[in-house]
This record gives structure tokens, sequence and C-alpha cells, in this order.
């Protein structure tokens, strides 16, 4: 039985951990890792173990969803408390650490006056000893710049923290990511093993590959127990779209949120996959209609719904490399996606703005990309132009309209697109929602508020469709769709704002003899 053929079951969930909790850039990346663990998540767990009913309570209010609740049972409260405690005891070093960068930061405003930082080294706290570097910029405002390479070589990065569970898609939204840790349980497999072990990738590649349980639990060191639980997330057959390839011309097709696949008979192109594993909804484009061989994953920014872990976990082995723009080399808000991908296993090619990658018959060019980064230093993000089968499409992601000349710039720089999808998540989250861990000075709630993480509004859009002179606009879900509601957290109505700019903008698209329209589902583009 276990060298009969099997493949991997369409509707199985992946889901990296890194203490349990999901993994994304800020929990995975050594220093970001550190802060989140000791501002935000023991932080929450320490809320939790002390009043379970309160965060009960929280999650089942739908006024309060996406906010940092803890969404367990109070049946299963010890299991938190034994969390906590653990984390406590084994990651002292990483909370050490966070403290250590709080520490060098203050150093830093009490006593960078403009004048030589060379006697502040030795006052900085030893756990940063030899990682970071203090710098002015032009102005005479100091820093710490972070040396991130090294930071992977040190206590910092505790690979024994990754983990990855899998379960059958349970028709019922997830818990949110960013604030409630995945317990174990009987209806999951449990893989204590970090994201670049070679078994996960001989399990993905079951999913177009016929393999064995025999070969699937050697690869992934399981137990008996474990073998039992592998086998139920198996098929005897695989369930993969007869249309997930073209054979002539190109293709696009909307996969949901950011997330699109650009084809052609010689080469794919994947932008911030994001994919459902639910084959049997019937409304949307799945991991089983993407093709065998993905020659570019393009990924725009670091955001939690842009870089998605789970979804490129199962591609390590059938992309030829992952696409991600270049950081600004060191500052806490802005991590190395390349290094965390690199210390996965992927492949990785790192784009500045212009800079060109080749695939068979086509080309993408990094283009920038403005705003939605509630105006911290972050330079690790893009947009992207590519070219295929004759055609050019615009992959705008959240860039924003603030400075519509941008546009223009790219225009003249490389022409004139067919098609131009847009972010316009017009009224995001705050500042403190996504990065209050990396906030060692408070910030006012006004303050907060007044730096939020949004894409462009109607007349940002406008903008942009104005300079840059694309034929066709379509604007992404925002997410509407049920299926990421785990990452999303998102509600809207026929009243909410974004959705009435939405329209707003495709008014103008229709009055300016555009074809526009906001993308839902599922939707696809031939030529």
């Amino acid at each position: 039985m276990t060298d009969t053929p099997v493949f991997l079951r369409s509707k199985v969930i992946v889901e990296p951990l890194v203490d349990r909790f999901y993994a994304w850039l800020h929990t995975v990346a050594p220093i970001q890792a550190a802060m989140n663990l000791a501002y935000l998540q023991v932080p929450m767990l320490e809320s939790y173990v002390q009043s379970p009913q309160v965060h009960i309570a929280a999650s089942d209010n739908p006024a309060l969803r996406g906010g940092y609740f803890v969404n367990i049972g109070a049946e299963r409260s010890a299991e938190v408390k034994e969390l906590l405690e653990t984390i406590k005891r084994e990651r002292a070093d990483m909370l050490r650490l966070a403290a250590a960068v709080a520490e060098a930061q203050e150093l830093l405003r009490a006593n960078a006056t403009g004048f030589d930082l060379t006697p502040l080294y030795p006052k900085l706290p030893p756990e940063l000893g030899g990682l970071v570097e203090l710098a002015y910029d032009t102005d005479n405002q100091a820093s710490v710049r972070f040396i991130e390479p090294l930071a992977y070589a040190s206590q910092a990065y505790v690979e024994s923290r990754q983990s990855v569970q899998l379960s059958l898609e349970p028709g019922t939204e997830r818990p949110f990511i960013l604030s409630t840790p995945r317990l174990p349980g009987p209806d999951v497999l449990e893989l204590p093993i970090p994201f670049r072990h070679p078994g996960l990738e001989e399990l993905f590649r079951a999913r177009t590959t016929a393999s064995s349980l025999g070969r699937l639990r050697e690869a992934l060191e399981l137990d008996d127990a474990q073998a039992v639980r592998l086998g139920t997330l198996l098929s005897d057959r695989p369930s993969l779209s007869e249309d997930r390839h073209v054979e002539a011309g190109g293709r696009i097709r909307y996969f949901g949120h950011a997330c699109l696949v650009l084809q052609t008979p010689e080469a794919a192109i994947v932008t911030d996959p994001f994919i459902s594993a639910d084959s049997s909804a019937g409304d949307r484009y799945t991991l089983d209609d993407l093709p065998d061989r993905i020659d570019l994953a393009l990924i725009t920014h670091g955001h939690q719904d842009h870089i998605v872990l789970e979804t490129l976990l199962q591609l390590r082995g059938r992309v030829g490399a992952i696409v991600v723009p270049r950081p600004s080399r060191g500052n806490l808000e802005d991590p190395s996606m390349a290094l965390m991908l690199r210390h996965m296993g992927f492949p990785v090619i790192e784009v500045d703005d212009f800079e060109e990658v080749p695939f068979p018959g086509g080309k993408v060019v990094a283009t920038p990309f403005l705003g939605e980064h509630c105006d911290l230093d972050i330079r690790g993000k893009s947009t992207y132009w590519v070219e295929l089968a004759g055609r050019t499409a615009y992959v705008g992601a959240d860039s924003s309209g603030i400075d519509p000349q941008l546009y223009r710039h790219v225009r003249n720089h490389l022409g004139t697109a067919h098609y131009a999808f847009l972010g316009m998540e017009c009224d995001g989250a705050p500042l403190t929602w996504l990065y209050q861990a990396l906030l060692t000075k408070p910030v006012t709630r006004k303050m907060s508020k007044s730096r939020k993480l949004s894409g462009s509004n109607a007349e940002q859009a406008a903008a942009i469709m104005t300079e840059l002179g694309a034929n066709e606009a379509y604007v992404y879900a925002m997410g509407e769709e049920s299926w990421l509601g785990h990452v999303m957290a998102t509600t809207y109505n026929e009243d909410t704002y974004q959705l009435k700019q939405v329209d707003e903008f495709l008014t103008w698209c229709a009055d300016h003899g555009i074809k526009a329209g906001h993308l839902f589902g599922q939707q696809e583009w031939r030529w």
C-alpha cells in the first residue's frame, strides 16, 4: 500500500508557523521576528491568559474583525498558557534581542546630536555586537542599520521555531493570522520541520506528479501516527484542470486578491501568489488551475497578503525564480525578502527600479511603487511591467497615485500598456496595525490614523490612468473574497467608502472610453 501512486489532494491547507503563529515576513526575518515576539505576540498571549473571555467575545464581534484578539476557546486556555511559558523560556535570547533594539534606539535619541557616533558603540547592548551600524542621514537624523545577513547567521534566527501544519479545507473561515496561534488538533498533521526542509518540496510536487505514501513518509521523516494522518491528505488521482496550459497566443487569469497568472505556450508568470485550495468552490481559480511550471513569481511588497508563504512553499521546485524588490538594506521596517526566501530554499532574483528580468518570449521590468506603507522608509516594494505574446500588462499592486507624474515617467520609459491592474484599498489600516511592534517610540492615535496602508482613491487611480495611458483598467478585489478572511479580515457593504471610490473610478473610465472592471472571483483575458 505504501508504494501505491498517490497525489496530494487539492483541498489541503498549508499553514507555515513560527512558534505556532502564522508565518509572514515580520515573524520570520530575525530582527523583526524578535520585535513582534516581544512587543506583540507575548503581550497578546499574556492578555488572553489573564482574560480569555474578553478575547473570545472580541473575536466574535464583527466590528472588531482584524483586531489583535486570540480566537481560541476558553477550554484550551491551558494550552495557550503553556505556549506562552514555552516562548518565554525557550526564546529568552530573542526577547533580550528585542529589548536591545529598543535600548539602542533610545541611546541614539538621547545622544546622537549630530556629533561623532563612535563613542556610542561601546554603549550598545551586547546582543547587538557586530550586528549594527549607527549612521546619520544628511539631516543629522540618526538610525540603527542592521546587518541582516549576519542576523540570519546568529542566534536571532532559530529554525526550530518553524513548523508546518497541514489540514483539509474546512469550508469555514480560519482564525485571523496575525493574532491567533495554531494549536495541535486531531484533524491536522504537524510537521516540526523548517521551511527549507526538502521533504516539503517532495510533498508539494505530489500535486502534479505521482508519489507514494512510503516515499513521502521517508522524505518528511514521519512516524507511524503522522503517516496515517498524511494518508488522509492523499488521493489516488490528481485533480488538475485540463486547461491549465495554453496552446497558442497569450492569456491572463485573475486568481483573486492581487494574484494574476500570465501565460503563453512557452512561459508562465504569477504575481503575488495567494491561491485558494478549495477546488470545489467553483467560483475561483485554485491551485488546480496553476500551470505545472512557473518561470517567475513576482512579489510586489512585503505585506502578509502579497508575499504569502502558504502559497509560495507549495511552489518551491515548480518555480524558476521568485522576483522581489531590493530593500533599503538594514532599516528595521524594511527587511529583505530575498534573504528570507533564500533561507527557505528558493531561487531569488532581487531587482531595483527599471531592472529587467527576461523569460522565454518576454520580459519583466520592475517599476516604482509609491505610498501604501504609512510613510515609512521602505524601498522593498515594486510594481511590474510584463511583456508577453505581443501585449503588455502593468501590475500596479497597491501603488498609489499620490504623484501621478511617476506614471508618466513609466510610460515614457516603457510605452503604453494594454492592461493596468490597480489596487484601490483607499482607506487602509493605520500605521500601528501592522508596524506597532517595530515602533520603539510611541505614536499618538491621531498620528497613526493619519498614516495608513492605503492604495489609490478614485481621483488618484484616474490620474494613474491618465498618465499611464493604458487601454484597459482593472481594480483588484480588496479582500472581498470570503476565502481570504483569515488574512484580510475586511468587511464591506454597499455604503463602504472604498467601494464607492471604485464605482467612481469605473464611471470615470467609462466617460473616458477606457474599458474597466472591478475584479472578483475569476476572470480571463485571451488574445
